[in-house]
């Protein structure tokens, strides 16, 4: 497989040169990047029975195949990692067969016994909500271990590498991956832009919070209240922010102080997502926890936007998002730094409605090491005194 990945690796090079991609900065770098998470992931899935011959393939294929299409068909690789993902939760988490049946037959009894007393209330203690389906009792580390047992790898979160005092955390595979492996993914609060008013923190919405990032198509993931996640599957709306565990040594100046003051995202206790079923024991759930490159060092993975069908309700618990807003469809035009509201119509809604997520993809061999991820924070704005940039075209162009 190291020849066949050799083989990739050339033709990310040269197909990023391309002259059929667009002219437009934005797009272009777009194109490049689902160019290259095309290759990467259809090399992972090939897996290790490939041959050269369905190397050069795929190599053609991306070559010659529209943006459309290359899109396609990434989505439905991703979507096969992620699949046989939350198979392995529902085997590793699924009770037995003789557990499931003790529970159906005796859930009248546990109900009238779960039934909290006034001590009970008093001290906060509350049965479990009926919506949750019951799961095996083990703790997330265990989960994360028989993960590792299953795939190869799993991730920890430690102390990061980096050599600057605001790296705080960082993101580690204890482990072995392969290039185009799914390794994390980016849990939270989505927002489209037509709710970018109701991200706490609005107008400055990064000025307190490192777990934000933004996918090609605006939509903003606040990661921040999902933190480390939980020790059981729950009824999740978002509404439960984790400590800051990245911000360190964190003064603001005059201009952020201000900010902070002017700072008034809307309510949206009226229109925020009711809350979903959400297994917070996902051991992928981490993304955010991925820190930018220091100096000469390189990234080992890049974002890839994947929507989830939510057809699939057997897999919806161990996809870490909501949709802020009820999932209404809204469409957003964007006319230079403003973004206007047009709501569809029934007649343009997708058959299938989907949750926009973001997933982390390897884009080499990673092996019991720090998860680093380029940023590609815009230069056209300030931009912290940690950050190196690792391609100062990417970031002209990821912004333009």
């Amino acid at each position: 497989m190291a020849s066949l990945f050799q083989k990739f690796q050339e033709a990310v090079k040269v197909l990023a040169k391309s002259p059929t991609f667009a002219k437009d900065g934005r797009r272009l770098q777009f194109e490049a990047d689902m160019n290259r998470l095309f290759l990467y992931t259809s090399y992972f899935r090939l897996g290790k029975n490939a041959d050269e011959a369905d190397a050069d393939e795929i190599i053609d294929i991306a070559s010659k195949a529209s943006l459309a299409e290359q899109q396609k068909q990434v989505q439905e690789n991703i979507h096969a990692q992620i699949n046989a993902f939350c198979t392995f939760m529902d085997d590793t988490l699924r009770p037995d067969s003789k557990t499931a049946s003790d529970t159906l037959t005796s859930s009248s009894e546990k109900n009238t016994a779960d039934r909290p007393s006034g001590l009970g209330l008093a001290i906060g203690r509350t049965t479990p909500n009926p919506g949750v389906v019951e799961t095996k009792p083990l703790k997330r580390f265990e989960v994360s271990q028989k993960l590792k047992d299953h795939i190869g790898y799993t991730l920890e979160i430690k102390p990061s590498q980096i050599q600057h005092k605001e790296a705080g955390q960082g993101l580690f595979l204890d482990g072995e991956a392969d290039v185009g492996a799914v390794i994390a993914v980016y849990p939270g609060v989505t927002y489209s832009p037509a709710y970018y008013r109701y991200i706490p923190g609005y107008p400055r919405v990064d000025l307190q919070n490192p777990y934000l990032i933004t996918r090609y198509d605006g939509i903003v993931i606040n990661a921040q209240p999902w933190g480390l996640g939980g020790e059981t599957r729950e009824i999740w709306d978002g509404s439960n922010p984790e400590p800051r565990l990245n911000i360190e040594g964190g003064e603001m100046n005059g201009s952020d102080r201000v900010w902070k003051v002017l700072s008034k995202p809307l309510d949206g206790r009226r229109v925020a997502h009711k809350g979903e079923v959400l297994e917070r024991r996902n051991p992928l759930a981490f993304a955010h926890y991925a820190n930018h490159p220091g100096k000469d060092m390189v990234p080992n993975v890049m974002v890839c936007p994947y929507d989830f069908p939510l057809s699939e309700k057997d897999m919806r618990s161990y996809i870490p998002n909501i949709s802020f807003g009820n999932g209404d469809e809204v469409s957003m035009k964007k006319f230079g730094t403003f973004w206007f509201k047009a709501w569809k119509s029934s007649s343009v809604a997708s058959d299938v409605p989907i949750l926009k997520s973001l997933v982390l993809v390897a884009n080499r061999k990673i092996c019991n090491e720090e998860v680093l991820l380029n940023y590609r924070l815009s230069n056209l704005k300030r931009r912290p005194s940690w950050y190196t940039p690792v391609d100062e075209e990417e970031d002209r162009r990821r912004w333009s």
